[in-house]
């Protein structure tokens, strides 16, 4: 089994930042991609941003330019630091990970969200 622990939620006004970050443990042999996930009020889980082991990276188009995702492979961790945050930027916000474990089983999990409240 592979656990995925969320931190780094909070309320914060418009304009100011916030650095989630998500540490995954258990049957791990390799981490594949890592990714970052919202979901708003009545709206559909939406893709926010990824990185692949070997740290490329990928972004929705409306955050571009104002959040960073980055993985510490060492630590089995992933990072997003939200930077010129919008009130549209209000989420629960879930981290996702595909790992493979020692019997080379291939795994997608997710962490248990963490909340994201961008105040005007």
């Amino acid at each position: 089994q592979v656990q995925l622990v969320e931190s780094g939620g909070g309320l914060v006004q418009a304009g100011g930042s916030l650095r989630l970050s998500c540490a995954a443990s258990g049957s791990i042999f390799r981490i594949n991609a890592m990714g970052w996930f919202r979901q708003a009020p009545g709206k559909q889980r939406e893709l926010v941003a990824t990185v692949t082991s070997g740290g490329a990276t990928t972004y929705t188009d409306s955050v571009k330019g104002r959040f960073t995702i980055s993985r510490d492979n060492a630590k089995n961790t992933v990072y997003l630091q939200m930077n010129s945050l919008k009130p549209e930027d209000t989420a629960v916000y879930y981290c996702n990970a595909e790992t493979v474990s020692y019997r080379i089983v291939v795994t997608t999990s997710w962490g248990q969200g963490t909340q994201v409240t961008v105040s005007s």
